[in-house]
């Protein structure tokens, strides 16, 4: 198709009279028959035919043609392209028409948009060829026209419902993987590869064993089973061994796949990570336990939905509560239960440090920054990217360090001793302390700034003589813990012992229970646990005659000698034990001349 007037590139006229297109030597009424002939065929199809000289305007057409552009037939004759499109689509239509001309090839499945003379929109699929005088010229086009507008809007519809079942694919949290009856994987969706480790784009085309390259492969027995006997997967839990997160379950279930001629084609692996859940499970197992949080109390039913709405929010956390009530394991809580869990937990107490190594313990530093510095070192906000930080005693630290871990919080940044370059933190804090931090912000001794950023969120662990009610709960745990550590089958408490431990007053709270049934462990030989087992202060408590001072010498020598057997001679661990200060227990060793040789206890002479 040629825009310029009179000729083409080959030189000849640009119109074509419609007889030109027929045999020229027939007579006329021949020449009648065949014309009426041809136009009765082409008016009864459906497609389109058009006829165009070099200009493109119409020289002959059929009816269908005038329906589907929407033009009357009487006004087809001398319709030029332009006409019936906008300038943009004729410009399109232009340049195919004119590669046609230019390279002698059809163009087939051409497909643009015209407008009807009453302004409907229609899609049009176009097939077009040259047309060729008997010496060869071209002098026109043949196109065979079809209306698509209703496939097109079906087309986009379908383009539109793939799009939405594509990103429900997408966004579904259960891993999807389709596989053929070879185990040839098809596709797989986000989900899968995090939850699988896949990689869709690379994995697509291989054998299912070959793309599962970071865990044990548990689930290909199931899958193998399901092709060979081309039956569903029921609901089965397996143990990944994930290399990154090693602790991570799966239910993985399969419905078979199949072809429009009900043939078996495949498997649809549908994969659902139950770590939390299978925690959560075994949690609940374990007698009311959250993250071995022991508790059915009123309290302890708070303080278990106070954690669950915290563990996937980043914010900063205040826990506080008296020495040995388990602020740590409510750390540990927030941590392990949320999406940080498989970064790292470090945990750094404050107290335990002077305020120049605190400094370079929480920041790290760099070679030469103070005496001793002979290398570059990282610190803990460093070595908890991506994870949990846990500043224990949080009250315990200097002014200098809280202005510093003040803009840590606000900033989310810091600097190494040393350095100046700002280093950025991305950590979730927790913090803990046994003091009464509003009391020492009234008294000068804490930053209140640094106060209220810390209390974004405060959680106050119970003491244990504020949740009696648990006692049993957590004799029951220790229990558990302590037979299988210690190889014994000890059943549990005697009627008065749990009547000491409901009455007693617990100044050292859980760590002091713990402590006081390790100590019955020691002593206890039979399944009973009996107030003879129990530490002297406490059965001092219970019954003053059998207190430290008052026993007999006898019973009091054999209790500390069985105690430091039992401890290998590790004094501070016996003096816990005991319930007594290590001092006392040295006075007393020395008292009734106790020793050890080469590991072996010498016992002296009864006394």
């Amino acid at each position: 198709m040629k825009r310029e007037e009179g000729t083409g590139e080959s030189g000849h006229s640009l119109h074509a009279a419609p007889g030109q297109y027929f045999n020229g030597k027939a007579d006329e009424t021949s020449q009648s028959y065949l014309e009426e002939r041809h136009q009765t065929v082409l008016d009864s199809i459906e497609e389109g035919y058009v006829e165009v000289d070099l200009r493109g305007t119409v020289v002959f057409c059929n009816e269908a043609y005038g329906r589907i552009i929407g033009h009357p037939m009487d006004e087809l004759p001398g319709l030029n392209y332009r006409e019936y499109m906008t300038e943009d689509v004729a410009e399109t239509v232009f340049a195919a028409y004119n590669t046609v001309y230019k390279t002698g090839v059809p163009n087939k499945g051409f497909c643009y948009e015209v407008i009807t003379k009453t302004g409907v929109r229609r899609t049009i699929e176009n097939s077009i060829s040259l047309i060729r005088d008997p010496k060869g010229r071209q002098i026109g086009f043949r196109s065979v026209v079809r209306d698509i507008t209703a496939r097109k809007a079906a087309e986009e519809e379908l383009e539109r419902h793939r799009g939405h079942l594509q990103a429900i694919f997408e966004s579904v949290k259960d891993g999807i993987i389709t596989f053929d009856s070879h185990m040839v994987l098809v596709e797989a969706n986000k989900a899968a590869e995090d939850i699988c480790g896949l990689t869709a784009k690379k994995d697509v085309g291989r054998v299912l064993p070959d793309c599962l390259t970071r865990c044990d492969r548990n689930c290909l027995d199931a899958i193998q089973e399901s092709l060979r006997n081309k039956t569903a997967i029921m609901e089965r839990e397996i143990q990944c061994n994930h290399r990154d997160r090693p602790q991570q379950r799966a239910i993985i279930t399969g419905s078979r796949l199949l072809s429009m001629d009900n043939e078996f084609v495949g498997t649809v692996l549908v994969v659902r990570d139950i770590t939390r859940l299978s925690n959560l499970e075994q949690e609940l197992r374990e007698r009311n336990q959250f993250r071995n949080i022991v508790g059915k109390s009123g309290k302890m039913q708070d303080l278990y939905g106070l954690l669950n709405s915290l563990v996937d929010i980043d914010t900063t956390v205040l826990i506080t509560g008296e020495s040995g009530t388990g602020k740590s394991l409510v750390a540990n809580a927030l941590h392990y239960s949320g999406n940080r869990a498989q970064k790292p937990m470090v945990t750094v107490n404050c107290a335990a440090l002077p305020e120049s190594l605190l400094e370079s313990e929480l920041f790290g530093h760099v070679k030469g920054s103070f005496t001793g510095a002979v290398k570059d070192a990282l610190g803990r906000f460093q070595a908890a990217s991506g994870g949990t930080i846990l500043l224990d005693e949080i009250g315990d630290i200097p002014p200098r360090i809280q202005l510093k871990l003040l803009r840590v919080l606000e900033e989310r940044e810091f600097e190494r001793v040393g350095e100046s370059v700002p280093i950025k933190a991305d950590v979730r804090v927790i913090t803990c302390t046994n003091r009464d931090l509003k009391e020492k912000v009234r008294l000068g001794e804490f930053r209140e700034d640094l106060y209220y950023r810390l209390k974004v969120v405060e959680i106050k662990i119970p003491s244990l003589r504020e949740r009696t009610d648990d006692i049993p709960f957590l004799v029951d745990h220790f229990l558990g813990i302590f037979n299988k550590s210690f190889g014994k089958s000890i059943q549990g408490l005697s009627d008065e012992v749990m009547e000491i431990f409901m009455r007693y007053p617990w100044p050292g709270n859980i760590r002091e229970l713990r402590h006081s049934i390790e100590h019955a462990f020691v002593l206890c030989r039979g399944p009973i646990i009996c107030p003879d087992h129990l530490p002297v202060d406490m059965r001092g408590r219970h019954d003053p005659v059998q207190s430290m001072n008052r026993r007999l010498p006898v019973e009091e020598r054999e209790e500390i000698l069985t105690v430091l057997d039992r401890t290998y001679w590790n004094k501070a661990q016996a003096a816990r034990l005991l319930g007594i200060d290590r001092s006392t227990l040295y006075r007393k060793i020395h008292k009734y001349r106790l020793s050890k040789t080469e590991g072996n206890v010498l016992r002296a002479t009864d006394m």
